[in-house]
């Protein structure tokens, strides 16, 4: 079963931090006391950021106010789903929550991106993402029943791995801070991501809080490091409309559901014939109400999808899919480290890893900066 249905929707959980290190510093300490001179005196050259030559007249270094940089971002997200609702051929969706079951799915995704920016303010940095992604998505699931004792059993699994490319474009925004060579950033972003199989694009928020120190080497070089937290926010409602045949394989699709159907079959008679043994004295007690009817639903349910797409598939390649769900990211923190080298103020090399949670990412990127 290929499920791109859920597939495409895990997609969403691709979210990308292109956050640029550099920053506005003041200049402090008796051995750069002359550097600071020197900044009061001199005449600031560029019309960016606002405000910048009265910064720095009071003692602040400032970067180049435009930039552009070249991103690559990898990405592997464990992700939850739920709420997920199905239909076929424009009918009634069904819920399908307390049947199916999803085991470790996992959003792994690549995408190379281009970042320009520009100092609005001294303290404020603006960006824009433009990108291209490529993911593999990998889903765990499978359909679970349960007998006449609540004991729910797998009557249809599948394990599957889809590709897909994506488009992504969004706008971010930096405020910082520097003392020293000590620097805070807190870096948003909002991005959305396109995807043919999806109503509308993937919208996802980004949130990365970092502390850092840059160190000077030789002339202009200098090597940074930070550490920090990345935080994603997604929105959790997807919507959607597939052909059949991309939702599951259609060689052994009927197989899978007449086996399902044999089964579910197999289970209401024995719930039956639980029910229908027990005095009228037992059937009256709570637990046994609630455990019939436990059962009942489920199977009422798995009996009702499998039926559906029995018709659906006997209609064949020109059936469709119809989809909603709900989807979050396991952990929507993980611990960020990074470091950047730069051989002068306009060329820098980044490589920055997170890490811990269930979200794992590494970015590598070149940076060009220039006065505007």
């Amino acid at each position: 079963m290929k499920c791109k249905t859920l597939i495409s929707a895990s997609l969403l959980f691709f979210s990308i931090q292109i956050f640029g290190q550099v920053y506005t510093d003041k200049i402090v300490g008796e051995k750069n006391q002359q550097l600071k001179d020197s900044l009061k005196t001199e005449e600031y050259p560029y019309a960016l950021p606002i405000w910048g030559e009265k910064v720095a007249k009071k003692g602040y270094k400032l970067p180049y106010s435009a930039g552009i940089s070249v991103n690559y971002f990898w990405q592997d997200s464990e992700i939850v789903i739920n709420n997920l609702q199905v239909g076929f051929n424009n009918g009634p969706m069904y819920n399908l929550d307390e049947i199916v079951r999803f085991d470790k799915s996992h959003v792994e995704a690549g995408a190379l991106t281009i970042r320009p920016d520009i100092w609005l303010l001294p303290f404020l940095n603006i960006y824009g993402i433009f990108g291209k992604a490529n993911t593999a998505t990998k889903i765990n699931a499978g359909i679970w029943i349960p007998d006449a004792d609540n004991n729910w059993s797998e009557v249809a699994k599948f394990n599957t791995q889809a590709n897909f490319d994506a488009t992504t474009f969004g706008i971010g925004m930096t405020p910082t801070i520097g003392i020293g060579g000590g620097w805070l950033a807190l870096d948003m972003n909002m991005a959305w991501t396109d995807i043919s199989s999806l109503d509308k694009p993937a919208f996802s928020y980004v949130f990365g809080p970092r502390l850092g120190k840059t160190f000077k080497l030789q002339k202009e070089r200098t090597i940074t490091g930070w550490v920090g937290a990345f935080r994603v926010h997604i929105n959790g409602d997807t919507n959607g409309n597939l052909p059949l045949a991309d939702f599951i394989n259609l060689d052994n699709a009927q197989a899978k559901v007449d086996s399902g159907l044999a089964k579910v079959d197999e289970n209401q008679t024995k719930v039956d014939s639980w029910w229908n043994g027990l005095t009228p004295a037992e059937q009256k007690k709570p637990s046994n109400i609630a455990k019939h009817n436990t059962a009942n639903r489920a199977l009422e349910s798995a009996g009702t999808i499998l039926g559906t797409l029995d018709d659906a598939l006997a209609r064949g390649a020109d059936s469709s899919v119809q989809y909603s769900l709900q989807k979050r990211p396991k952990d929507m923190w993980n611990f960020i480290i990074g470091s950047q080298y730069q051989f002068n103020k306009h060329f820098m090399f980044r490589a920055e890893c997170g890490f811990l949670g269930s979200r794992t990412q590494v970015l590598g990127s070149f940076q060009y900066r220039f006065g505007l």
